[in-house]
């Protein structure tokens, strides 16, 4: 599973543009986290959406994929429960059921207090093919 972590902490352009570091990963889980930043807001100073939901996305995307095989989402949602505007926030995704190809997922979102910030659920498809790591 650490080969799957440095895959994709090396090769997600997006998340390591936006500074977000996948920091753990397990059968089904992940963790990711980042240092919220001025250009990570909107114009009202709070966390933009994009940016929650890419932390969200890619702690996601980790889980799906810590089996070792290519695993795509296919549909995805994001419910934003508070704002923040500074400090570390952290995703943490758990596989909540798996049925042949298809696997179902939630990723919290929490700011440095434990407050949930953002939740998402996402929907993968799994493909037989292996990762490329």
């Amino acid at each position: 599973m650490e080969k799957v972590k440095g895959y994709l902490n090396a090769n997600d352009r997006l998340a390591r543009f936006l500074g977000i570091e996948i920091v753990d990963i397990g059968p089904g889980t992940a963790t990711a986290r980042m240092t919220l930043a001025e250009e990570h807001t909107n114009s009202l100073g709070m966390a933009h959406g994009g940016t929650l939901f890419t932390l969200a996305d890619l702690a996601f995307a980790a889980a799906c994929n810590s089996h070792g095989n290519v695993a795509l989402g296919v549909q995805v949602s994001i419910h934003y429960h508070r704002p923040v505007s500074s400090g570390v926030l952290t995703a943490e995704a758990r596989e909540l059921t798996q049925g042949g190809r298809m696997a179902s997922y939630l990723v919290e979102v929490r700011d440095e207090s434990a407050n949930l910030v953002a939740s998402f659920q996402g929907l993968a498809y799994r493909k037989k093919e292996p990762l490329p790591c």
